[in-house]
């Protein structure tokens, strides 16, 4: 497994965010975690990347321990994420936001006023060319469409060249022609740079046709994981989702 948790757990003000979560991701899959509002998704991811210290349990990330790491350590060990609300400098170009991420990934951050124009623009024209932005170069962050936005954050979570990329509702707030697009640069990313992805999701049809494995969560803890048909076909997942087929 690329990523495992044993036990993760984590609370605020007494109530579990998760509870005694188990959860493990395969190497080279596209993988879902669904579930209702407030099913603890994105604080796993959270207690995950380092943004929350777990209460308890811990954190395998390609063998390591990282329960407890700081978010920046983990981030350079390959463990990438974007955000439920979107994060990039609104300020800045396409290029430099993307070109910020390299240069702080390469540890250069102290050379960046020094010569900002030629570094390591081969690496971030690689990644405009990846990502479909190349021909926004120099377009303004805050001023992109959503969907460009979020390719712009995966853009960004890229640059620090990750195994894992975990992406928290990458198409929140899309219609189902810009959530194809999104979706399909998921399944691009996996297959051309090797990586394994796990996707937050609302959208159960984005959900089961690209996950190829699906886990629930539900008030903090996991009820299911398996594949697309498993989980369309698990009578305890129904109930979660009000009762309705998925």
């Amino acid at each position: 497994m690329i990523l495992q948790t044993k036990g993760l757990t984590k609370s605020f003000g007494g109530v579990f965010a998760i509870d005694q979560v188990d959860f493990d991701l395969e190497p080279g899959i596209i993988q879902a975690l669904i579930g209702p509002n407030g099913a603890g998704k994105t604080t796993l991811f959270n207690v995950i990347t380092g943004l929350f210290k777990a209460d308890d349990g811990m954190v395998l990330f390609d063998g390591l321990d990282i329960t407890g790491w700081e978010p920046y350590q983990i981030c350079h060990k390959g463990l990438s994420r974007t955000f439920q609300i979107i994060n990039i400098f609104p300020g800045l170009s396409v290029f430099e936001n993307i070109q910020m991420a390299v240069v702080s990934h390469k540890r250069e951050t102290k050379n960046l006023f020094a010569r900002k124009e030629k570094m390591f623009r081969e690496e971030v024209f690689q990644l405009l060319e990846i990502i479909g932005l190349s021909d926004k170069v120099d377009s303004i962050g805050g001023n992109m469409s959503l969907g460009e936005k979020k390719r712009l954050e995966m853009a960004i979570a890229l640059a620090n060249e990750p195994k894992l990329l975990l992406l928290d509702e990458p198409t929140s707030g899309m219609g189902p022609e810009e959530t194809a697009e999104i979706m399909d640069l998921v399944k691009k990313l996996r297959d051309e740079l090797k990586i394994t992805i796990c996707f937050v999701e609302h959208d159960m049809n984005a959900v089961f046709q690209w996950a190829e494995r699906i886990t629930v969560l539900h008030q903090g803890k996991i009820i299911a994981s398996g594949s697309p048909l498993d989980i369309k076909n698990n009578q305890q997942v129904q109930r979660v989702y009000l009762g309705g087929e998925i």
